[in-house]
C-alpha cells in the first residue's frame, strides 16, 4: 500500500437489536423494505469506520445471518437449523453441492464500494474451514463420507464468487481461517493423526481457490483465541512457530495476525516470514471491557518494527468485533478503540514516514 501504517478492520463489527432484528426478519418486511433498511445500517457502519479515521473498511458483515453458513446462499446441499446446544444458526452439508445464484457476498462488496472512497475489504469462510465447522460425521456422511471431499467442492463454488467480488471493485479479498491457526496449539495438534497434513491441506484449499486471479490483494485472517475471548470460549495456546512452513506456503499478499496477547510470542517470529508478506498486525485487543490507548497500541507496533519494515505493515484490530452470532459488544466501545488504532497510524506515520 502507498501509505504507512493504514488502519484497518478485520471483517465484524457489532450487531444491534435493530440490525439482528432484520437478519432475523423481524418483522417480516417487504423485500424493497428490507434493502433499504439494511443499506442505512451499513451506510451508519462505513460511516463510523471513516469518522474513526480507518483506511480499509467492511461492511460489518451485517447481511450473513451466519458468516461461516453464507455458504449455503451460494450453493445448494445443505440443512440450516439452530443449534441445540447453543441456539446460534447451524449449518450442515446434507447433499452433495449444486451452485445456486451466485453473487450474494458480491453484491456486499458492490454496495460498500458505491458509498465510500476508502478501501473496501470483503471477507470469504476458508474452504477447510467450512469443512471442520459444516461438515458432520453422520448428518453429511450419505453425501460426503470423507470431510475433505465436501471442503474440495467448496473451492469451484467460492471461486465463482471471487470473481464477481472481483468486478464490484473491492480492494481485498479476505479469506478467514481461524482453523489454520489453531494448528499452533499442541491440544489442537494431539488431536490429529497427521496435524502438519491437516494444515497443508487447508493452505492447498486456500491456493486452489485465489490461484490465478489478478488484480485484487488477497489476504489471510488467522486468529486463534481473540474471537474466544469475546465468546468466553476455551483460548488457544502457542505461538506461530509450528505453522511458519504453512504461512511461507499461501499465494496470498497479506496475512492478518494476532499479536496483542503474550500467547502470541515474539515478534522476531515475522523474521521468518517471506519478504514479500505484508503483515496486518493485530494491535488492537478485540476484549470486551478492555480500554486501549495511543501509546500503548504504538508500542506494539514498534516492537515488530524491530523486525519487518514500516511499509509491510497494517494496524487491525486481532479479529473481528463480532466473531460469531452470539457475540455481545458495544458499538461506542469499538468505535473508540478504533478511533485510537488511527490515531496510532498518524503517530507512527509521522515517526517513520
Amino acid at each position: 500500500m502507498a501509505q504507512l501504517f493504514p488502519a484497518s478492520v478485520v471483517g465484524s463489527l457489532p450487531r444491534s437489536a435493530f440490525v439482528l432484528d432484520l437478519i432475523n426478519g423481524r418483522p417480516a418486511l417487504s423485500p424493497a423494505r428490507h434493502e433499504a433498511e439494511m443499506d442505512a445500517a451499513i451506510r451508519y457502519a462505513v460511516a463510523l469506520q471513516e469518522h474513526a479515521g480507518l483506511d480499509v473498511v467492511t461492511d460489518g458483515e451485517w447481511r450473513r445471518k451466519s458468516y461461516i453458513g453464507v455458504i449455503a446462499e451460494l450453493a445448494h446441499g445443505f440443512a440450516l437449523g439452530v443449534n441445540p446446544l447453543d441456539g446460534r444458526p447451524w449449518t450442515i452439508v446434507t447433499d452433495k453441492l449444486t451452485p445456486a445464484q451466485p453473487g450474494f457476498i458480491a453484491r456486499e462488496a458492490r454496495f460498500v464500494r458505491s458509498i465510500t472512497r476508502r478501501q473496501v475489504k470483503i471477507t470469504l469462510p476458508a474452504p477447510a474451514l467450512l469443512g471442520e465447522r459444516l461438515w458432520h460425521p453422520e448428518q453429511s456422511a450419505k453425501a460426503y463420507p470423507a470431510r475433505d471431499d465436501f471442503v474440495r467442492d467448496c473451492v469451484p463454488i467460492l471461486r465463482r464468487e471471487i470473481e464477481l467480488i472481483k468486478e464490484s471493485g473491492a480492494d481485498i479479498v479476505q479469506i478467514d481461517d481461524p482453523h489454520l491457526c489453531l494448528f499452533v496449539d499442541p491440544a489442537v495438534r494431539s488431536e490429529y493423526a497427521d496435524p502438519d497434513r491437516a494444515a497443508d491441506f487447508a493452505v492447498d484449499m486456500i491456493n486452489q481457490l485465489v490461484d490465478g486471479f489478478t488484480g485484487v490483494n488477497f489476504a489471510v485472517h488467522l486468529c486463534r483465541r481473540a474471537g474466544a475471548r469475546v465468546r468466553g470460549e476455551r483460548r488457544h495456546a502457542g505461538g506461530y512457530g509450528p505453522i511458519l512452513g504453512q504461512l511461507n506456503r499461501l499465494r496470498v499478499r497479506h496475512l492478518t495476525m494476532e499479536f496483542t496477547h503474550p500467547d502470541a510470542g515474539d515478534a522476531a517470529v515475522f523474521r521468518r516470514l517471506r519478504p514479500d508478506l505484508e503483515i496486518g498486525l493485530g494491535c488492537i485487543d478485540v476484549t470486551p471491557g478492555l480500554e486501549e490507548t495511543v501509546a500503548g497500541v504504538v508500542a506494539r507496533v514498534e516492537q515488530a518494527l524491530k523486525h519487518l519494515e514500516p511499509e509491510r505493515i497494517t494496524l487491525n484490530p486481532d479479529c473481528g468485533f463480532a466473531p460469531g452470532s452470539a457475540a455481545k459488544l458495544d458499538m461506542d466501545e469499538v468505535y473508540a478503540k478504533l478511533k485510537v488504532e488511527a490515531e496510532a497510524a498518524a503517530v507512527l506515520r509521522a515517526r517513520y514516514g
